[in-house]
């Protein structure tokens, strides 16, 4: 018998307000659609008067940006009047901004994953048969040669980034690429990153980065303005 997936937005009507359930285990990309497409629809089901409703997130926690995404698809509904979003757990539903890249040194081998919450800047190799997930984007100064995953929570604006792009896979947000051997021989040679366009990762050369991310780009006037 086939696994039975949970649905991605759960609705349960209380004595406090309306419940919304949010999927953990799904992109949030995926939450988000079907919550637009919950509150777009079925309008006579969201007619009536003001009601206060509840948010759970399970253990994932959102950005501020994520956060406003989910307050403008309920500003559809004007008597639909968000009073709370929670964590299982108890812990800050926001995730802690400003935090930077993390970095982190050393190889990972095969049949080992890396797991990470934001962006990542890793030095060293991952092997084929090795692992990396990341929320953010990831970065590799070293070869990058088994499975990377940006994004994993659905951010469509992660890249990832190696000297040596030479992957077995690569996944942004919830975008596969193709298989290696579909790579043309200018994508894995020197240092290249990864991004998605039009809802296919493509692939570039690393000076052409801030074509892409231009709010990535070093400027000679933030580094004046951080001193003055």
């Amino acid at each position: 018998m086939g696994k039975v997936m949970k649905p991605r937005v759960t609705i349960k009507g209380t004595k406090n307000g309306l419940l919304f359930l949010l999927n953990e285990s799904r992109p949030f990309s995926e939450i988000l659609s079907e919550l637009k497409y919950k509150l777009e629809n079925s309008a006579r089901i969201w007619d009536g008067p003001d009601t206060h409703v509840h948010i759970k997130l399970g253990s994932r926690q959102i950005t501020r940006d994520e956060e406003r995404e989910i307050r403008q698809l309920f500003a559809i509904r004007k008597n639909l009047i968000i009073s709370s979003i929670e964590t299982v757990d108890g812990k800050p539903y926001l995730i802690e901004e400003n935090q930077g890249i993390q970095l982190l040194t050393g190889t990972v081998r095969s049949g080992q994953v890396l797991e990470h919450r934001g962006d990542l800047l890793l030095l060293g190799d991952i092997n084929p048969g090795g692992c990396v997930r990341s929320t953010g984007s990831i970065y590799v100064l070293g070869s990058l040669r088994g499975l990377a995953h940006a994004g994993g929570e659905g951010d469509e604006q992660a890249i990832i980034a190696a000297s040596v792009l030479k992957p077995t896979q690569l996944r942004i947000a919830n975008v596969v690429s193709r298989p290696p051997d579909e790579w043309d021989e200018g994508e894995t040679e020197g240092m290249n990153f990864a991004y998605l366009l039009n809802g296919q990762i493509a692939v570039d050369r690393m000076h052409h980065l801030n074509r892409i991310r231009p709010d990535l780009e070093w400027k000679e006037s933030r580094f004046m303005n951080r001193s003055g």
